[in-house]
């Protein structure tokens, strides 16, 4: 059985897919901006902002990749 694009339960796993990849791409910037030798130490909007696009982005980047490896599937 192929899971469609239209499947929930492929839809489910891709919204979670999402979620994580946002987490992941906001964290690692904004562990970027406070960690990172030779920046100030201080989180202001501009370092929220990035982190805030970064995270969209990979959760873009998740997303459509899933859905490319999906369509590249052949039916069962």
């Amino acid at each position: 059985m192929r899971i469609t694009p239209d499947d929930p339960a492929w839809e489910a796993k891709r919204r979670r897919a999402g979620i994580a990849a946002f987490l992941t791409g906001a964290a690692a910037s904004l562990a970027f901006f406070a960690f990172f030798p030779g920046l100030p130490h201080v989180i202001d909007w501009g370092a929220i902002l990035t982190s805030l696009a970064v995270g969209g982005l990979a959760r873009r980047a998740r997303q459509v990749h899933m859905t490319r490896a999906r369509k590249g599937t052949t039916p069962e």
